[in-house]
């Protein structure tokens, strides 16, 4: 949520974000806030002097009789005095809620460096790592490739649980957890601290974390509860600390999440007819900060530094981009998006988002950072996927795929999966085979000799 400052003192700063955006179907909203918030603040002055009369009035009267003099007029006064200030108290609420619904639903201030574009298109690339190459034989679409091999089932995930979800099992389950405990393990060594967090969110703690207007076609809901099920691990790690005062000698609070999510739109795989790159049900590991405002862009550099060495490590090429300002989530002032090689499609594929979400969503979740005694500020947000196993997966299957149709496992990844090297058939470790004992000569025999 934006600064109730800027609104009202420089509300044409929220209206070039928004045109900058490319958002310019909100600028009504943007009218609307403005003129709330001045009606509100009218209306809390009305009621005010409205209670500073009738709490006057009560002494006039008492006075007036005191005296022996008439105090009808008065006292018809005071007698209107409540359903005014009732009629008012209800305008006051309603311009309120109102205006906390308009700030809610205004996008964050784009930084001064995101470059100005409409879609995707216009993302400009930062740099790229590894040789991005297409093998010389005819690659296996992913889908076909894991059934062929017998780690992946989509017809029985299909029947089970509809399209979208898929039976992962041998080595690919293997595969799945394995780059879990990896990103788990690799940012433990970076100084973050482990969290498995609720699957489900209050609608309180998630309206702190997206506009949830946006996220309607995307999540799914208990059915009779106020709860949903979590699209994206950040967002129970960003509600962790809702409505509490962090101390600032302990910042920055590095969190490592790893979660399942679950999203009912999933769109489209690519070249493939079906596939992992996009699913209802996906794990993945999540980095998230809260920072003192001064440190969080350095921050957001130290998260993109970690996604590309966690990727180099799996020796998967990559291209980094910016996003550009139509293309920058609404909670985000700057977003830099991984884009994986899939030498398949012959493109670069995103695989993880990184972005600084400034005091956007610690305003909204009222979280902030102090001393006792001392001045509280909001904090910063960041949040940065390190993997989401799916599509990692797909990009290992594509990359790693042999000719004869198994693949390999990335090297760092086989000290989690009991030492497999290759999915495929007969690419199992051979079991060590246990030097034959020797015999023991007979009392006889050691006569003998």
């Amino acid at each position: 949520m934006l600064d109730m400052k800027i609104l009202r003192e420089r509300p044409e700063v929220i209206r070039e974000n928004l045109e900058r955006r490319g958002d310019i179907d909100r600028l009504p909203l943007l009218e609307n806030a403005v003129r709330w918030d001045r009606e509100w603040r009218e209306g809390v002055q009305d009621l005010d002097r409205l209670r500073h009369r009738r709490n006057v009035i009560t002494g006039e009267i008492r006075d007036l009789k005191s005296a022996g003099q008439d105090a009808g007029a008065k006292i018809r006064e005071a007698a209107d005095l409540p359903a005014q200030i009732k009629a008012l108290e209800t305008r006051v609420d309603e311009l309120q809620r109102s205006l906390r619904d308009a700030m809610l639903r205004l996008p964050n201030l784009l930084h001064e460096s995101v470059p100005k574009g409409a879609t995707e298109a216009d993302n400009i690339e930062v740099r790229r790592w590894g040789r991005a190459a297409v093998p010389r034989f005819e690659l296996k679409g992913h889908g076909e490739l894991a059934e062929g091999l017998g780690v992946a089932d989509f017809e029985r995930g299909r029947r089970a649980a509809g399209a979208g979800f898929v039976y992962l099992l041998g080595d690919l389950a293997r595969l799945d957890m394995a780059l879990l405990r990896f990103g788990v393990d690799f940012l433990v060594k970076r100084g973050f601290t482990p969290v498995l967090p609720p699957f489900v969110l209050r609608r309180s703690a998630y309206e702190g974390m997206v506009d949830l207007t946006a996220f309607r076609d995307v999540m799914y809901k208990v059915e009779g509860e106020d709860l949903y099920l979590i699209a994206t691990s950040e967002h129970p790690l960003g509600a962790m600390y809702m409505d509490e005062i962090l101390d600032v000698d302990r910042l920055p609070v590095r969190l490592c999440g790893a979660a399942t999510q679950f999203r009912k739109e999933i769109g489209a795989h690519g070249v493939d007819t079906k596939g992992l790159f996009r699913m209802h049900q996906f794990d993945k590991v999540e980095q998230f900060v809260f920072c003192r405002p001064e440190e969080s862009w350095a921050v957001h550099e130290e998260l993109q530094k970690n996604s590309e060495g966690f990727y180099r490590a799996l020796r998967i090429p990559y291209r980094v981009v910016i996003l550009c300002s139509g293309d920058t989530g609404k909670v985000a002032a700057k977003t830099y998006d991984l884009e994986a090689w899939f030498p398949r499609q012959n493109a670069y594929r995103e695989v993880g988002s990184n972005s600084n979400c400034t005091d956007y969503q610690a305003r909204r979740l009222n979280i902030r950072a102090g001393k006792i005694g001392g001045e509280k500020v909001l904090v910063h947000t960041l949040n940065n996927t390190l993997v989401a196993t799916s599509r990692c997966m797909v990009a290992i299957l594509e990359n790693f795929q042999r000719r004869d149709g198994t693949v390999d496992v990335p090297r760092v990844l086989r000290p989690y999966m009991g030492g497999v090297s290759r999915i495929g058939a007969a690419a199992r470790p051979k079991p060590k085979r246990k030097a034959p004992a020797r015999r023991r000569a007979s009392t006889r025999t050691r006569q003998r000799r």
